[in-house]
């Protein structure tokens, strides 16, 4: 499926959030720079927004993985364009099974692609694994605004108007009614904190983003 929207998937995710995605994705940088972390793995990279927004945090090595190789290409040619390949590194890896040693970087960091993973706790531990002690692990995914009457325009939006979108301009008939429904079964608030803390991490937090559309975690080994 990401394969498929590959080419059309960076202009639907500004285009459907208003742009308000790239603002979401400099915050997570923001709280990431105070740890000024050298490695970074960024875990379901997709087409790399995240891996480039993170050069802002001047790491010496950015370590993209995905499932899906569309996604991948496009990510790479970006990567080439901007002349940082020496610093972001992109490769097809499952996130589930990571193929690194363990403890082997500083920060690892996902953006909207946690509720994809097939087995949430086995990605969690496995980024756990990679992760040195004292590294932090930092989550941006969508979760659910609750302040009426906002939660109710957004749900409108959300189930019916943005997948209408995006399966127009995606020609994808499964792409985007599968991101309604995707965030509606992904566990946030507080319960994903609960998650993230029983795969071994500590001090885990959620951050809510413009009346709680989406979220940062954050918690450390």
């Amino acid at each position: 499926m990401f394969d498929n929207i590959a080419g059309n998937y960076d202009f639907l995710n500004h285009f459907l959030s208003l742009g308000i995605d790239i603002f979401w994705r400099k915050r997570l940088v923001r709280k990431l720079k105070k740890q000024a972390p050298k490695r970074i793995l960024d875990v379901a990279t997709g087409t790399a927004d995240l891996a480039i927004a993170l050069l802002k945090s001047n790491p010496s090595k950015v370590v993209g993985i995905d499932i899906s190789k569309g996604m991948l290409d496009v990510g790479k040619i970006k990567i080439k364009e901007k002349n940082v390949e020496e610093i972001i590194s992109l490769q097809l890896a499952d996130s589930e099974d990571l193929p690194f040693e363990d403890a082997s970087f500083d920060a690892v960091t996902v953006s909207f692609g946690a509720r994809n993973f097939e087995n949430l706790e086995k990605g969690l531990s496995e980024m756990f694994r990679v992760l040195r002690p004292g590294g932090q692990l930092y989550i941006l995914e969508f979760s659910k605004p609750t302040l009426f009457p906002f939660k109710q325009l957004y749900d409108l939006y959300f189930t019916f108007i943005l997948p209408l979108i995006g399966k127009i301009i995606s020609k994808d008939n499964a792409a985007y009614s599968y991101l309604p429904e995707s965030v509606s079964a992904f566990p946030h608030g507080k319960k994903l904190n609960t998650i993230i803390e029983n795969c071994g991490y500590t001090n885990a937090k959620n951050h809510p983003l413009t009346m709680g559309i989406a979220s940062i975690y954050t918690a450390q080994k």
